[in-house]
């Protein structure tokens, strides 16, 4: 097919996606940041943070292994819109909303073996059980969302997840608030506020859905969409996704794991706050690299090389631009940041703060280790090149636990850090020459 260019304002097409994605991104981890400061002025500050860090960090696991629904839809969505079919596009929605709608009934029916395994696992309490159980049943509506957001990124709509991303947290903060201190439900509250949350997210994205692609949901055809053929080749891709995405849950699962077996509670706290200052970054740099996983998919369709090109090239620019920026607030403001999660005054705070002020290096440095891996893991998705995603996943995963297994006797929670942060830097430069030098993205646009 002949090479044809779309000729429009890169940087303006960039921002309009990426604005949406880091509103409904970032408010992810600030969704996060508050369940934390909620726990941490509610009780005992280091054992309530611990036990919600636990929780929460099982329901990553769960989350996360189910991302493929989000990723594989968005990537073959984007690459069929660029190429004009429609009718695709549509088959896509109905197959990850099967897929997603299966998983959550399974997560359902298996829930008291996976809640148990999980307690052992992470050497939760009843605080942890709690909180699991009750969150447990916000699970098949966060997995429908993962289809439903995957679905409108390809369809180059960022606004409507960044709507009811903006919903979802919000009423979370507001039902945890509520349930925490007004009913005294402990972090129990926080998993119901999730539930009510997430649930009406589903809902709210549902009737934009309706309302706002009314057209294209007529030339849904049931029997393509359904056809085993594709459906097959989706979860080709899936299976490459759901491996890379098990390697980051254990990765991250590990690491509050390895974070709860050291020598204090306080270890675990200090932990679980910056790794949520880490968390903030990166789902800001998560709005570019979404940015870059729709166009991308969008001008491979389209067959447009030289506009895929220029696309890489400004994203680039605004991922370290945003990097640079977290870095400066972080070696400014830190200490004010963390402040915000716990209880003033108390000697259990004035401990974190003195503990953080140890390892708050590693979450300065970690943005410009992560940059570039970030932005690539949503080009490669774009491309559904999901095979350098696996290879370079199970890579520096290998190198994570290896570094940290060696030098944890030696320096301690500094192994944790140097593991991770070696871990992120490992998966850009191993997606970069697995990729040719991303020669093998731009040739399926050429």
């Amino acid at each position: 097919m002949k090479e044809h260019t779309i000729h429009i304002n890169m940087n303006r097409e960039i921002v309009r996606l990426a604005v949406p994605n880091i509103i409904s991104s970032i408010t992810v981890p600030l969704m996060g940041i508050f369940s934390t400061a909620i726990a941490g002025h509610w009780g005992d500050s280091a054992q309530t943070i611990g036990a919600l860090a636990i929780g929460v960090s099982i329901f990553n696991f769960i989350y996360w292994n189910c991302s493929f629904v989000r990723m594989g839809t968005s990537g073959f969505t984007a690459q069929a819109f660029g190429a004009g079919n429609f009718e695709e596009t549509t088959a896509m929605l109905v197959r990850a909303m099967v897929v997603a709608v299966a998983l959550g009934v399974v997560m359902l029916a298996l829930q008291y073996p996976l809640g148990e395994f999980s307690l052992w696992v992470m050497n939760g309490g009843d605080m942890v059980a709690d909180y699991f159980y009750a969150r447990i049943w916000a699970v098949p509506a966060g997995i429908m969302l993962f289809a439903m957001n995957g679905w409108f990124t390809g369809m180059q709509n960022a606004v409507i997840p960044m709507c009811t991303s903006i919903v979802v947290n919000v009423l979370h903060v507001l039902c945890s608030l509520w349930f925490v201190f007004g009913l005294d439900m402990g972090i129990v509250g926080i998993a119901y506020g999730s539930v009510v949350a997430q649930w009406c997210g589903m809902l709210l994205s549902v009737v934009l859905l309706v309302v706002c692609f009314r057209k294209t949901l007529r030339r849904i055809d049931w029997r393509r969409a359904l056809d085993m053929a594709p459906m097959r080749e989706f979860f080709r891709v899936n299976t490459d996704i759901i491996i890379r995405t098990f390697c980051i849950c254990t990765v991250y699962t590990f690491f509050t794991a390895a974070s709860a077996r050291m020598e204090s509670a306080t270890i675990l706290a200090v932990n679980t706050i910056l790794m949520e200052l880490f968390t903030l970054f990166s789902y800001m740099n998560d709005g570019f690299a979404y940015a870059a996983e729709a166009l991308t998919g969008r001008f491979i369709g389209a067959r447009d090389g030289v506009s895929l090109r220029r696309c890489i090239r400004h994203c680039t620019v605004w991922a370290f631009a945003t990097a640079l920026l977290c870095v400066v607030i972080y070696v400014g403001w830190w200490e004010d940041i963390l402040s915000l999660f716990l209880r003033e005054g108390t000697s259990d705070a004035e401990e974190i703060i003195e503990v953080a002020g140890r390892y708050v290096g590693w979450v300065i440095a970690i943005p410009l280790a992560a940059a570039w891996p970030f932005l690539l893991d949503g080009i490669m998705v774009g491309a559904t090149l999901t095979r350098v995603l696996r290879n370079s996943m199970l890579v520096s995963t290998a190198a994570y636990f290896a570094l940290y297994f060696v030098l944890h006797p030696l320096i301690g929670n500094d192994a944790l850090w140097l593991a991770f942060t070696t871990y992120m830097l490992a998966r850009g430069v191993v997606q970069y020459f697995i990729s040719d030098r991303l020669r093998g993205v731009y040739a399926k646009a050429d």
